[in-house]
């Protein structure tokens, strides 16, 4: 069976990704939860990360660290390729978009951090956060408009169809937008709707409110 050593499922936005990706395509992994920024974490993450980072996969004597790595491994060992579209035009820009959020969107990173218990306050981000958000609904309307199906909340209704490696990387993204009560477009907030009705995302959510730790610097957030 093989193991995702993943952070809280609280605020490890990175962890969500390859967790998602495998609960929704139902591939069985054991799991492994190391508490981020205590002396535990610190003493147990050589074991399992050559990086140091959550999320890894052991598979098999394999060690895959990072998200998308993971996602992409997933997807060639257990999901016979449905992680990205069959259509090789669709399927670039599925990649694009999601290699553009593993390395950009550093403003909303730092600004606001995943926190999925949060409730959205008066804290608010400054220009730079804002053009990050502007940015990804507008790569949202681009490639819905292409690919969704504007009807009933159903397999349509993702960034490039059915559920893949895509939306996987943008549903931390998606949290953020909840938690800290983003201005939505309505197409957006459709989007907003079909990865938070997923039984995968919603098992997640409830892991993550049952959890007891707190990261203050996460919880307590300054005025950008």
């Amino acid at each position: 069976m093989p193991l995702l050593v993943i952070g809280n499922k609280n605020y490890s936005s990175w962890s969500l990704r390859p967790w998602l990706l495998l609960r929704h395509f139902g591939v069985a992994f054991d799991e492994l939860r190391l508490r981020l920024d205590t002396p535990e974490f610190h003493a147990e993450i050589d074991k399992w990360s050559p990086t140091r980072t959550v999320p890894v996969l052991h598979d098999e004597g394999l060690v895959v660290p990072d998200s998308l790595a993971i996602c992409e491994y997933a997807n060639e060992r257990w999901l016979d390729g449905r992680g990205w579209p069959a259509d090789l035009r669709t399927r670039a820009k599925a990649r694009a978009a999601a290699a553009e959020m593993h390395s950009g969107f550093r403003a909303l990173r730092t600004q606001l951090p995943m926190n999925c218990r949060r409730k959205p306050d008066n804290y608010r981000w400054d220009a730079s956060a804002q053009a990050d958000m502007d940015r990804i609904q507008q790569l949202w309307r681009e490639l819905r408009g292409e690919h969704a199906d504007q009807g009933a909340l159903q397999e349509g209704e993702f960034l490039c169809g059915g559920f893949g490696i895509v939306d996987a990387m943008y549903a931390p993204v998606v949290m953020r937008f909840v938690g800290y009560g983003v201005g939505l477009d309505d197409n957006a907030k459709r989007y907003v709707e079909a990865i938070t009705a997923l039984p995968a995302m919603r098992e997640w959510f409830a892991a993550a409110d049952a959890e007891g730790e707190r990261i203050e610097a996460t919880d307590n957030l300054v005025q950008a």
